[in-house]
């Protein structure tokens, strides 16, 4: 959801609150077995604020979590994910200076705060002034501990302590107390007291850094988000880390400052081996803004980091694993690329439900592929897609489980073959089926309606068939909500009575057949070539006529001559 509210600093000071809503959601949800145990339908939380005392040594953190929401009719506890051995040991309720004790209790699992009834005006009739008028409320919940996981305190290779979140998918609950669950987006402060030799980086734009009075060894650190972003992306770095400014990029092309301000951050031994591969993020992210549209957030960080994945796209400030950056090659253009284009797709734009991770991860690998395309030509792109068809047709999970694969629970099965390559490829197979200007057009739609809320597969079919003129329902159906791909046999003939090529196409019987486009390469004797498209029907045995008449038999005829196909094409 989209929010305009006052900064829960000033909230917190006295002033009253304010609640615009500029537009309701746009799909209504059916309960995901993946919810998150503190959702509740009638809260929206708006802001968080979180208060972190970061030690000098050890791994215990004190946390004070503020949470600014709205809350509609019935809702008279407000639930958050916090896991053991986090100790809750207070909670307060107010936005104001003097905020009151407030009962709570923690299972463990999720802390459950006591806020009241909602108000009269929430029990009223509709307002035809204020329609869906909500309470608005700030709790705030107190609590230390050692996180098992989602804030992973260590030391790096030279003994300096270090502190990185990484909370996908769900793994804020370790450290955060939240609703931990991506179709509740919010604005997030991070006011982080911390070592001062350390530097402290977190989402959005630092707002301050003050050393404590008598405290010259500790330092007090705020960033603050302009946009609202999912739990799985707040995320702070507490390090002995060097700066390195790429300068201003994609100068007209950001959406909150002109250019978007990028900077590297690695341990000091590697700072004299950048920018390397981030030379280029200039060129990535213009790509993107020219191709989808502006940059979505204050700036872009990149952080050599402890992630447990190759790279992890939180909103404006990446995180890369630490490997990366101690190899000759450093961290390479294609995950810069990827994780770039997350910056639109997962983190401006948010699956509102995990089993439609592919809306992240598959756009995310189709457009580092596209900039592939764009920054290294045409036959790079397709080596990239022969490749990633061969893996999507080596995975077990491919075969087994459609991409939008809402049954899994498991949500860090969901990064598999499915939600990436095949993810990406539909994609690829979207615009083909399109072409590129319907398919180009509906991406910068779809992004447009989307950015910054969240959305489900529906919309994206729904802006793509607006944009094309064609019911999609078919292709969504087939790439997207069953296991498989194509596997087709293919013959030819030459009918020279009507001069039409006429093909035989079977296909397997290990998957259902599909509904396929297929380009066909026609060699004439004069050595012209001509590609053109067949439509193949969903059915196990066909003949296909391809409409391009002939005055001769061509002397060759060849089948998906560019990698367009998701599947094996096999001419006897």
């Amino acid at each position: 959801m989209r929010h305009s509210i006052l900064p829960l600093a000033l909230l917190l000071l006295g002033s009253g609150p304010l609640y615009a809503p500029l537009h309701a959601p746009l799909h209504a949800q059916a309960p995901s077995p993946t919810r998150s145990p503190a959702q509740q339908r009638n809260v929206d939380v708006l802001r968080y604020r979180f208060d972190i005392n970061v030690p000098e040594r050890g791994k215990s953190v004190r946390v004070a979590s503020t949470v600014q929401f709205t809350r509609g009719a019935g809702a008279e506890t407000l639930r958050l994910d916090l896991l053991e051995p986090m100790k809750v040991t207070a909670a307060t309720l107010g936005c104001g200076a003097t905020p009151a004790p407030a009962p709570f209790t923690h299972d463990g699992r999720v802390v459950s705060v006591a806020i009241g009834a909602p108000s009269a005006a929430v029990m009223a009739p509709p307002d035809p002034v204020r329609p869906g008028a909500l309470d608005t409320l700030c709790v705030t919940v107190r609590y230390e501990g050692e996180p098992r996981d989602g804030l992973i305190i260590s030391t790096d290779s030279a003994g300096r302590y270090r502190a990185f979140g990484d909370n996908w998918p769900d793994r804020a609950r370790h450290w955060l107390a939240t609703v931990d669950h991506p179709s509740d987006k919010a604005i997030v402060e991070f006011v982080v007291e911390a070592p001062a030799a350390l530097r402290v980086i977190s989402n959005g734009t630092q707002r301050g850094a003050t050393d404590l009075p008598g405290r010259p060894a500790r330092r007090r650190t705020t960033w603050e988000t302009a946009r609202p972003i999912p739990t799985y992306l707040m995320v702070i770095a507490v390090a002995a880390l060097t700066e390195r400014d790429l300068g201003p990029t994609a100068c007209g092309l950001g959406s909150l400052e002109r250019c978007v301000t990028q900077r590297v951050y690695t341990a000091p031994e590697q700072a004299r081996y950048m920018p390397g591969n981030f030379a280029e993020a200039d060129s990535i992210v213009s790509y993107f803004a020219r191709t989808i549209g502006p940059y979505p957030f204050e700036q872009l960080l990149h952080l050599q980091s402890s992630t447990r994945f190759g790279g992890m796209e939180n909103a404006g400030a990446i995180f890369y694993a630490d490997r990366l950056f101690r190899t000759p090659a450093g961290v390479g253009t294609s995950l810069i690329a990827h994780e770039t284009a997350h910056q639109w797709f997962g983190d401006a734009v948010t699956e509102a439900e995990w089993g439609h991770v592919w809306l992240s991860e598959g756009f995310a690998t189709y457009f580092a592929s596209l900039y592939t395309e764009h920054s290294r030509g045409d036959s790079a792109f397709r080596a990239e897609l022969r490749s990633t068809r061969d893996e999507i047709m080596a995975a077990k999970e491919v075969a087994e489980r459609p991409v939008i694969d809402s049954a899994q629970t498991e949500l860090l099965q969901l990064l598999n073959t499915n939600s990436y390559q095949k993810g990406g490829w539909v994609l690829h197979m979207l615009r083909g089926q399109v072409g590129d200007n319907a398919f180009f057009v509906g991406i910068r739609d779809y992004y447009g309606a989307n950015a910054h809320r969240n959305t489900v597969t529906a919309h994206l079919q729904q802006v793509v068939e607006r944009a094309s003129g064609q019911d999609l329902r078919w292709f969504f159906d087939q790439w997207l909500r069953r296991p498989g791909y194509a596997d087709l046999t293919v013959t030819w003939k030459f009918d020279a009575t009507r001069g039409f090529v006429v093909l035989n196409v079977r296909q397997g019987e290990r998957f259902a057949p599909y509904r396929i486009s297929l380009p066909v390469e026609i060699t004439l004797a004069d050595g012209t070539r001509k590609v053109v498209r067949a439509d193949v029907p969903a059915t196990s045995n066909s003949e296909v006529l391809v409409r391009e008449r002939l005055v001769a038999a061509p002397t060759a005829v060849r089948f998906d001559p560019n990698v367009d196909v998701l599947g094996r094409v096999v001419t006897p």
